[in-house]
């Protein structure tokens, strides 16, 4: 009798606070009791295949979030309707750490993380489908440096999603492989979007507008994955990009000039086109090597194998920033050109007659579109110095690139 009461009493007090109920595969989060231990219990202890629903409300966080079970689902009631707050976070940095494959995250919002605000490490096969990451305060040095945030990953999907006020990129994808950015908005971050030290990334039919700098694409060196390629930028809004560069400084990121449209750095195989380019007051597109000195014998430093054309230009350089017009402007007055490429190239051969023809910069856009080459290298070979080649259609050509990338969550949902 006195264990059949105790098996009751357990059952009564189960049944009376359902913080967590399961259902199938479904594991709903209820709005009431201690939300913030019981999103994380379900984190831990969901079983693989499982779909953890959030429902409608302001949640506020005092400490990260972490997931390292394999194939789950975080969905929420909307970007706008489920909302998790990490303004009092006391522990740890990012908002959500996912270090498992087969992870999506959908319809929900992630605000004021003192880091990062969602960061996958390691994972394969990795979605963001109608996520909203902002700062409520706006453009601040001491926001987090990363919105969306996967790193080191394969099989990487980030649409339909908002990111503002990173203090280094809304959106940034690095060292990783297989990459689809599409439909998203990016707004008052340093860089809206970024590919860093990546291989097959497409990022298409995004709006970027109002960061420091709309696109950029960088290979940097000393990092564990090298050599960032086959990278197509298309279909994409980079429209007045006018926000003050707020990086802390010594970041790669604080560098970049206020009102800079696409930039591509030390990269191969880059495909910029069919973008919509305009109100970017230091250029709408910039191709250069990297600035800083290095010590790695394996990097590269320069762009090479980048084709742009087909892009749709409007105002630019009107108003250069930073490096812009303190190295550029000077050279090619003002507006600064559409589209500049600094010219960099490997040795004394190239520096006067131009880099091998596999290795190049080719152009191919609407008549009337602005271009210099800087040719830094030129000019600083020749005693008599070199000014800049504005004759766009001495670049003409093409180079004939891969095709689209795809990913196995796109193909297990459309099996179903």
């Amino acid at each position: 009798m006195t264990k059949l009461k105790h098996v009751l009493v357990a059952l009564v007090a189960f049944v009376a606070a359902p913080i967590v109920q399961a259902q199938d595969t479904v594991m709903r989060i209820e709005a009431g009791g201690d939300f913030q231990e019981a999103l994380q219990e379900a984190l831990i202890l969901a079983e693989p295949g499982t779909t953890i629903e959030l429902p409608e409300g302001f949640f506020e966080f005092t400490s990260a979030l972490s997931l390292d079970v394999a194939d789950i689902t975080v969905r929420g009631a909307g970007m706008d309707k489920t909302i998790l707050s990490f303004k009092s976070q006391i522990s740890g940095s990012e908002g959500l750490l996912i270090t498992s494959n087969r992870v999506s995250i959908e319809d929900l919002a992630v605000e004021d993380t003192p880091g990062d605000g969602i960061k996958a490490k390691g994972v394969d096969t990795i979605s963001f489908r109608n996520v909203r990451v902002e700062w409520t305060r706006g453009p601040n040095a001491e926001n987090g440096a990363y919105g969306l945030y996967p790193v080191e990953s394969k099989n990487v999907l980030i649409e339909g999603s908002v990111v503002k006020g990173a203090s280094d990129a809304g959106i940034y994808v690095g060292q990783s492989q297989d990459i689809i950015v599409r439909n998203n908005r990016a707004e008052l971050n340093v860089a809206g979007i970024e590919i860093e030290n990546s291989y097959r990334a497409d990022v298409y039919g995004n709006t970027s507008t109002h960061n420091t700098g709309g696109i950029l694409v960088f290979d940097l060196p000393n990092l564990p994955q090298m050599g960032g390629h086959s990278v197509r930028v298309y279909n994409n809004r980079v429209v007045d990009n006018d926000t003050a560069n707020f990086a802390p400084a010594g970041n790669i990121v604080a560098t970049v000039p206020r009102g800079t449209g696409i930039m591509v750095m030390a990269n191969r195989e880059v495909e910029v086109f069919g973008n919509e380019l305009a109100n970017n007051a230091s250029s709408n597109i910039l191709l250069v090597a990297y600035p800083r000195e290095y010590n790695d014998p394996t990097y590269n430093p320069l762009p090479r194998r980048v084709y742009v054309h087909d892009n749709m230009h409007g105002k630019a350089g009107w108003d250069p920033d930073g490096a812009v017009k303190d190295l550029i402007a000077p050279r090619t007055g003002t507006p600064v050109p559409q589209i500049v490429w600094d010219g960099v190239v490997d040795g004394i051969w190239a520096g006067l007659f131009g880099p091998d023809e596999e290795e190049t910069i080719k152009i191919k856009e609407a008549e009337g579109t602005t271009f210099a080459n800087l040719q830094f290298v030129k000019d600083a070979i020749l005693p008599w110095g070199a000014s800049p080649d504005f004759d766009i259609k001495a670049y003409s050509g093409s180079y004939d690139f891969r095709g689209a990338v795809t990913l196995p969550q796109e193909a297990a949902a459309t099996s179903n």
